[in-house]
């Protein structure tokens, strides 16, 4: 018996509406044993508590502390807001996988991931500008500085990141909303990331795939372009001081900023800007983790509890609490 060209447009509209995927897998690390995952569950959970409380406790001493309340530690204090929500958007989910298991994650929620991900990543580039451009300032233009870097522009500044952000990105939750998924629902990776999830989406991704590369193309390329040429030229003026000391302190101010570029820059550009088939997805999920875990860890260290003028403010506030404590 043979069917009509309606009737098989019906029938296989059928089938695929039978297997429609509602939720999906996240595989994680698949091939590791339960111990390695615990283990891993635990140093993960160690690495997110001490990331949310180094990066809460830049914000706290910023707020508090007058002598931080500065365009260099306003802008930190905002990228260790950032940092918090950024790793809670994977770390969470990942240790709930290695830890208990619960791999299955809603449409929904897989796409509000991916979208927050990419717009938190985003925010952080532009911010990552914004304080290049305030270096600059603060070294090329030091008797310009505080009537440049008014607190004014700085919140002007700030809130432009965060809005270019969320508002840039708004157009994956529109295309992502759009796809359907009819056939496996497993995602070899810990998040909702481009490559595994538009490969299972029975979808014509095409479209997304081009613009998606455009736009993280010049997100990821404009900004360190822009970020780059601000450092040449403080290089350029920092090599003009005729003290060795202003040399040495010029560039132990932007050696932490410049360590912060080369992991966020260097992941990005080896998740995103290479072709997806030449990247693994071994590779990708650990070059991920890097960008995810371990710079969002790292950030307090290398931005600001180094820094004597936070040290001293975080002895100042531990005093203080232990004296109404104990008085």
């Amino acid at each position: 018996m043979f069917l009509s060209r309606q009737d098989e447009l019906k029938f296989s509209m059928g089938a695929a509406n039978e297997t429609a995927v509602t939720e999906f897998i996240l595989e994680g690390f698949p091939g590791l044993d339960q111990s390695l995952q615990l283990f891993l569950s635990v140093i993960l959970l160690l690495m997110y508590l001490t990331t949310v409380t180094g990066n809460a406790t830049i914000i706290f001493l910023v707020c508090v502390d007058h002598h931080l309340q500065t365009p260099m530690y306003f802008f930190i204090s905002n990228l260790a807001f950032l940092e918090i929500w950024f790793t809670s958007s994977t770390s969470i989910k990942l240790f709930a996988i290695l830890s208990s298991d619960q791999k299955t994650i809603s449409l929904s929620s897989c796409f509000a991931q991916s979208y927050f991900y990419f717009a938190l990543g985003c925010t952080e580039f532009v911010l990552l500008v914004v304080m290049a451009f305030d270096r600059w300032v603060a070294i090329c233009h030091p008797l310009h500085y505080a009537a440049t870097m008014e607190p004014q522009l700085c919140l002007c500044l700030v809130v432009a990141a965060w809005l270019m952000g969320f508002t840039l990105l708004s157009y994956r939750l529109l295309f992502l909303s759009q796809l359907s998924f009819c056939g496996s629902n497993r995602i070899p990776h810990f998040l909702c990331d481009n490559s595994p999830l538009f490969k299972l989406s029975c979808s014509d991704t095409s479209l997304l795939w081009k613009i998606d590369s455009v736009f993280l193309s010049c997100v990821v390329l404009g900004s360190l372009c822009l970020t780059l040429a601000f450092y040449m030229c403080i290089l350029f003026c920092v090599l003009q001081l005729p003290a060795a000391s202003g040399r040495k302190k010029a560039f132990t101010t932007c050696s932490s900023h410049l360590i912060t570029l080369s992991i966020v820059y260097g992941s990005c550009i080896a998740l995103y800007m290479c072709p997806s088939a030449d990247v693994s997805l071994k590779t990708n999920r650990i070059v991920a983790l890097l960008n995810t875990v371990l710079y969002p860890f790292l950030n307090p260290f290398i931005y600001s509890l180094r820094n004597k003028a936070v040290i001293l403010a975080l002895n100042k506030s531990i005093a203080s609490t232990i004296t109404k404590l104990f008085p």
